[in-house]
This record gives structure tokens, C-alpha cells and sequence, in this order.
């Protein structure tokens, strides 16, 4: 026999994840979404060179909604696919109108989730904002994560030679979590490895840590490509990323997600780390 309460707990869930279906469809109508923005410093200078643009739920009468609990709905119910294309709008939007403003030029990384990047004219689609927003492309850097860019390696492929063409930059994300193949992360036109928190977090107490992101700084290098550290929060950690020749960060020691306006205030007086 089963549990009743399992069975219970169950339809309460379902019940909790149709209402919340339902709440994201009237937000999207009624625009209760926003974007905060994380900054990106390049070691070498300690200057903001990039940001990411993450999204967020003012809800009208629950308040600002955690990620965790609607960006899984949102994919599962393929929602995610309209609010990506909000998301990737309005950050380049947002990024033009800084350039156009006479801030100095960053860049600006935009999440594409798997539905999304596995939608039928994703290129087509980055390219049609890209004209509207009049960005250019090398302003523009498109994360997948690891997990998403090897479920089908030859599609995968496909797709980042396409947005390559147009000049956009790629970033890996979460790299070290999911199961690369080497002959296939050669292959990938990939700009960025992003070096997921899990490993960052323990880099002042675990040395086993620190060799795994040694190794995958030196791999990065050797194919090209950039490495950020995420999720980067003490002194100790920044050391540790510098001494191993990390080329960016990206965490709450410079700075949580803040919302526009006070990302404007970064812009016109940056702080160096």
C-alpha cells in the first residue's frame, strides 16, 4: 500500500504547481518582471568589464519571488521560452541605452535555458534583437550550461557556430558539473568557462578543490578560452582564483545583483577590487 500522506503531499504539490503556472502567465501579461544585474571584473585591471542579467519577480501581492521556486515551473511548462525572449530584449536594450549614455562599454550575459536553446529559430531570434536594440553583437554573451550543451552535442554545435558567426560571445556555464567530453568541449566555439560556485566555495579549506580549478583554468587556457569564477564571496577565494590565474569573478565580495538603478551608480563611479 502507499503512503496516503505521500499521496496527499503529492496533490498539494501539483495543486501548488498549477497555481503558480497560472500567476506566471498573468506576471508575463502584467509585466511584474524585472532584471538585476551582477558584475563581471577582470582580474588583471580589477575593472567591471561585463554583467550578468538575472531575472526576477516583483509579484503584485507576494513580493519578490525567489528563482528557485518559479524558474523550474517555468521550464517545465515551457513559459521559459517567452520570458527568455523578455530577458535577452531587455538586457540589450538596457545595455545600448548605458553605451548610449556614454558609460563605458560592458558586456552583458544573458541565460538561455535548455527549451530556449533548443527553440526553433533561437538564431534567428538573437539576431532579430540584436537589430531592433541596435547592440553589437561582441556586447552580447549567451550562457549555456554545461548539462544542456552536451544532451545533443551535434545540435549543440550547429547552434554556437551559427551565433558565433554573428558575432555574439559564448559562455559555458555551471562548467565542472555536468559531463563534458573533452573532444567535444574542443570543438564548442566557446569563449567563457564559467566555473561553478560548488567548487569556489571551498577553495580556502579543501586543496582538492583547488587542484580541480587549477586544472580547469589550465584546460580553458590551453583551448582558448576565458575562465570566470562564481559565486566568488571572501578575500581568500579572490586570492586563490588570482594566484591561479583566473581571468574573471563574479560574486557578492564586489557585488550582489543590484537592480538598475543602483547599477547605473556602478557605472558612473566603478569601484576597482
Amino acid at each position: 500500500m502507499g503512503n496516503p500522506l505521500s499521496k496527499a503531499d503529492a496533490g498539494l504539490e501539483a495543486v501548488h504547481q498549477f497555481a503558480l503556472e497560472n500567476r506566471l502567465k498573468r506576471a508575463i501579461e502584467k509585466e511584474e518582471f524585472m532584471l538585476f544585474y551582477q558584475p563581471q571584473v577582470d582580474l588583471a585591471t580589477g575593472k567591471m568589464v561585463g554583467m550578468e542579467a538575472l531575472l526576477r519577480w516583483q509579484a503584485s501581492d507576494l513580493g519578490m519571488m525567489p528563482p528557485s521556486e518559479f524558474i523550474p515551473v517555468a521550464e517545465q511548462t515551457g513559459l521559459i521560452v517567452p520570458l527568455g525572449e523578455w530577458v535577452l530584449k531587455t538586457a540589450c536594450a538596457q545595455n545600448k541605452q548605458w553605451q548610449n549614455a556614454k558609460y563605458p562599454p560592458v558586456s552583458v550575459s544573458v541565460n538561455l535555458s535548455g527549451r530556449q536553446f533548443h527553440h526553433q529559430n533561437l538564431v534567428e531570434k538573437v539576431e532579430a534583437v540584436l537589430r531592433e536594440t541596435r547592440l553589437e553583437p561582441q556586447w552580447l554573451d549567451l550562457e549555456i550550461t554545461e548539462t544542456y550543451a552536451m544532451q545533443d552535442a551535434d545540435f549543440t554545435l550547429a547552434i554556437l557556430k551559427d551565433l558565433k558567426h554573428m558575432g555574439v560571445r559564448i559562455s559555458l556555464d555551471d562548467f565542472g558539473t555536468g559531463y563534458s567530453s573533452l573532444s567535444h568541449l574542443k570543438n564548442f566555439p566557446i569563449d567563457t568557462l564559467k566555473i561553478d560556485r560548488s567548487f569556489v566555495k571551498d577553495l580556502a579549506t579543501d586543496p582538492k578543490e583547488e587542484a580541480i580549478v587549477s586544472a580547469i583554468i589550465v584546460l580553458a587556457h590551453s583551448l582558448g578560452m576565458d575562465v570566470v569564477g562564481e559565486g566568488v564571496e571572501t578575500a581568500e577565494e579572490l586570492a586563490i582564483l588570482r594566484k591561479h590565474k583566473c581571468d574573471k569573478i563574479q560574486g557578492y565580495y564586489y557585488s550582489r545583483p543590484i537592480p538598475v538603478h543602483d547599477f547605473e551608480s556602478l557605472l558612473q563611479s566603478p569601484k576597482t577590487l
